[in-house]
């Protein structure tokens, strides 16, 4: 993990889930993936649109020509744990195809409007995740 992630994660479990920085008026949620091939739990801090009690979050990687690291550790293994202000709950991540991700990708794009940049950044089609709430931790 690198150091900048470490300090959001930081500062989101000790302020229960607020932070300062350019993460400051995004809903932000820290999740937990099992590693593809090592198992190993990783956490990574993202921003999401809230979907009733699901969470819509992007794999854009600011745009970069691959996929990030999360979205290959969800795809292997879809059950993971969100943590989401001062609560932690496990879920379950559905990649969206089809008439549902165009759906959701104009609902995320008039939310995240950088993610049309980032599309436009790369020739990979953007993933979007559902994360569906399981039970409560």
């Amino acid at each position: 993990m690198n150091d900048y992630n470490r300090k959001v994660i930081e500062e989101f479990r000790a302020n229960r889930g607020k932070v300062g920085g350019p993460f400051a008026n995004t809903p932000l949620l820290l999740l937990t993936t099992k590693g593809a091939r090592s198992g190993k739990p990783h956490t990574t801090p993202l921003g999401y649109l809230p979907e009733g009690e699901r969470m819509l979050i992007f794999a854009s990687y600011l745009g970069a020509p691959k996929h990030p690291a999360w979205y290959h550790n969800l795809v292997a293994h879809p059950e993971v744990t969100v943590e989401r202000g001062d609560e932690t709950f496990e879920a379950r991540a559905t990649v969206l195809e089809g008439e549902e991700r165009e759906r959701m990708w104009q609902k995320a794009v008039t939310a995240f409007p950088f993610l049309l940049e980032h599309q436009a950044k790369t020739s990979r089609q953007i993933p979007l995740i559902v994360l569906t709430p399981r039970e409560r931790l």
